[in-house]
Order: structure tokens, then sequence, then C-alpha cells
């Protein structure tokens, strides 16, 4: 039986973090063709006050802005000159954004397995390189070996005994994608304190150039159909999602990850350069961190006190920031489903396969099936729960009655 509140959609994606002042800057900035591409040594530029108040942010020397965190680890990889050929250790229960920049770089990507808490495992051997992964927000502790690179795409704001992550490797990077702790739809963070990788990687930038014109205003025009189009009418008939699906197919917006990565191939706009119409996005959602991450550990709480002493077997806290609240139960995947087709709850199914999306070609990311057991397992049985600014607590309420149906 449907929810009587079922008209009122929720979501986990889209764009969770628009709110109305990030539409209005996105209408602005699309009326500004002149300040899409602006040098970030120009006065006024969002690319320098960006990269320097992120840097200031987490303490580091270098913060070097890319056009998303796949072009930041790759950035970071080619910085590092590693051989060709040479292994770099990563989690299984991930994205195929991570496995990708080190198949572009012309390295192996080796897979270890996680723990219950969604994070890697020590490795078992000493490897040239491990990437270390703060999955949903939890920090890994495993950053604290200061020779790995930190991937921080999930953890904006987390910290490790006090220490914010991406400053305990010899490198870091983060994304502002479209579902990530900020958002300016693609965007992303490569840092450091290493002098001569800083200075590399502010080469690489250059050398990397920036995006076309089409490109970067179809990122521009995604905060602002999802806000006025897409989710108004994501539950009237399937009309929003129709909306978007023929969006991206006429190119009219981009799509999150594209077929070519999904077979280990590189779309032709990555890696670049973070162009200056983004950078103000990301800057703008950036100066609303705090909030943003309160509100998370608010709803997170929340979700706490009614799941514990469930079926559900909740996340640890930690210092976790809680991107989402990722739960595990048996039934996850019935779940999810039910949620969206009896009460317009679209929520999160990151991940369903041990390299996410679940139609990515496993074997072009060299991953081997039965190789991580527990990764495998755990793309069974999680689903999240959305924490971000746009959730308010008479959702989250809605959300625990229709899950406790399970409990």
């Amino acid at each position: 039986m449907k929810d009587k509140n079922y008209f009122k959609p929720i979501s986990i994606s889209l764009s969770p973090n628009v709110q109305k002042d990030d539409v209005v800057l996105a209408l602005k900035l699309l009326m500004q063709p002149w300040n899409w591409t602006r040098h970030k040594s120009a006065p006024g530029s969002a690319i320098a006050s960006l990269e320097q108040e992120f840097a200031k942010y987490l303490g580091v020397k270098y913060a070097v802005s890319f056009n998303s965190g796949r072009s930041s680890m790759y950035a970071i990889l080619k910085a590092l000159d590693l051989p060709q050929g040479s292994d770099v250790m990563l989690q299984a229960f991930t994205c195929n954004a991570v496995p990708n920049p080190v198949l572009w770089a012309d390295l192996n990507p080796v897979y270890i397995d996680v723990a219950n808490d969604f994070n890697c495992l020590t490795p078992g051997v000493k490897q040239p390189l491990l990437i270390v992964q703060h999955t949903f927000g939890l920090p890994n502790e495993k950053a604290l070996n200061g020779q790995v690179i930190e991937d921080c795409s999930h953890a904006l704001g987390a910290e490790i005994n006090g220490k914010k992550v991406g400053t305990f490797g010899k490198a870091g990077f983060f994304s502002f994608s479209r579902d990530k702790v900020i958002s300016c739809v693609y965007g992303g963070m490569a840092v450091t304190n290493d002098d001569e990788l800083g200075r590399k990687l502010q080469q690489l930038q250059k050398e990397f150039g920036m995006p076309g014109l089409v490109w970067i205003k179809q990122q521009m025009l995604h905060p602002i159909l999802l806000h006025y189009i897409i989710l108004p009418l994501y539950n009237i008939i399937n009309l929003g999602k129709i909306f978007l699906v023929f969006s991206q197919w006429t190119h009219l917006l981009s799509k999150a990850v594209s077929w070519q990565e999904k077979r280990g191939q590189r779309p032709d706009y990555f890696p670049k350069a973070l162009p200056n119409a983004l950078a103000a996005m990301a800057l703008h959602q950036f100066r609303k961190l705090e909030t943003f991450n309160a509100h998370r550990k608010k709803i997170a709480e929340f979700y706490y006190q009614e799941l514990t002493c469930t079926n559900f077997i909740v996340p640890r806290k930690d210092n976790n920031i809680f991107l989402r609240f990722a739960v595990q139960h048996p039934k996850a995947h019935e779940i999810l489903y039910e949620a969206w087709h009896q009460q317009n709850m679209l929520l999160g199914d990151w991940y369903r396969s041990p390299i996410d999306p679940f139609d990515t070609k496993l074997e072009e990311m060299k991953y081997i099936p039965g190789s991580c057991p527990n990764a495998e397992r755990l793309a069974k049985v999680t689903l999240n729960l959305p924490t971000h600014i746009n959730i308010s607590m008479e959702d989250a309420r809605r959300i625990v009655n229709f899950l406790k149906k399970f409990t």
C-alpha cells in the first residue's frame, strides 16, 4: 500500500545538494559565457579562489583542480611517474572511476577485499602503491601509512585523530561530482604537501587544458533542469526519468558514467582542468560544507536511534561524515525495488557490483570474480539512506517507517 506522502519524491541521487541559491548561480553563469573558461590567473578567478580556500581548509601546500575526481587521480598517477605496468592496489566495492585512471595511466590494478565497514583490508603483501578509499565518508585508518594515495571522493571533511583525510598520504584526491559531499556536477581536486609532486600536478593541469564549451554548458544545465523539470516530474508516470534519459541521449546533459568507462576506455573530456564556471559552483557549495556535514550527521543520528537493534546492520561512526548512511540487510535489493515502486523513494544502490555500475565489464577492469568475496557479498546486501541537505527529518522518518516493515 502506498504511503499518503507517496507523491512527494525522496531521492538520494540526482544532484542532491542543490539548493535554490545553487540554481540561481547556475542560471547566472549560464548567461555569462565569457566567464566559463576564465584563466585562474585572471582577476576574480573562481578557480584560484577554490584552490586557495581548499588548501587552507585542509592545511596542505598544493590543491590543484581538475574536471573530475577521475582526472585528479589520473594526474596524481602521471605525476608519480611509475614504470609502465606497475601494480596499483585498490579495493573492490568501488566505482569504475577508480580503476579506470589506473588503466588509462598504463598501470595494473590489483584488487584487495574489504571489511564489513566497506573499507579495504590490510594488503597481504607489500606493493608499490595503495589507493586508500574512505567509503561513504567513513575514514580508513590505512591512510596513516603515509605512503598511500587517499581517495577522499566520499569524505570531504572527515577526520582521523583530529586531522582531515587527504593529508596523510603522498597525495589525495576529492570528487565534486553530482552525488558527492559538495557538487558542481563534474569536478575534482588533487592535494599534496610534496613540492615536486605539487609542481608536476600544476604542470599537468596546464597541459590537460579546458574541456569544450558544450561540455561545460551540459554541467551548468544539470542543476537547472533537475530543479525545474526532472525532479518535479519524477513521480508522474516516469516523466522526469524519461526527460532525463532523453536529455542525456540528445547530449543536452551528460551521463555520470559513460559507456566507454564501463569498458575501461577514456572519454575525450577526461582528463581536463576544472573550468571557471564549475569552479564557481563548487566554491559556492564548499562555503556551505560545514552546514552540509552537520546536517548529514543529524540525519544519521536519527537513523541510528531508529535502526540500531533491528535487522539492519548500521555503519560505524568513528568520525564518519555520512555521505550516505549505508546499511546492510539480506533483502537489500527487494527493499530498493519496493521503496521506489511503492513509496516513490529512490534510495541508494552503491554498490551492486564489486566494481560499479553493475553493467561495468569486470574483465576490462582486470577484476577476477571470486577474488574479493566479502566485497561481492556486500554488493548483494547493501543499500544507502539519504542524508543530504534536502532530506528533512520528516523525510527521514518516512524512510524509517517504511524500512521497519523489514525488521
